[in-house]
């Protein structure tokens, strides 16, 4: 059995996005579904630059 301490509950808690927060960073573009990367490397928690 693996026990988790109190830190990494909060960790994983905090990770979690609302499926309406994903919804509100879609964007409709000359007919395209798109998100912008800065919106995605919040939601994966990278930088920008990643991405690009």
């Amino acid at each position: 059995m693996v026990k988790k301490d109190k830190e990494s509950d909060k960790s994983e808690s905090s990770a979690i996005i609302s499926e309406s927060m994903i919804r509100d960073k879609i964007y409709t573009i000359r007919g395209q579904r798109v998100m912008l990367d800065a919106d995605l490397a919040v939601i994966y928690g990278y930088e920008t630059k990643a991405f690009n």
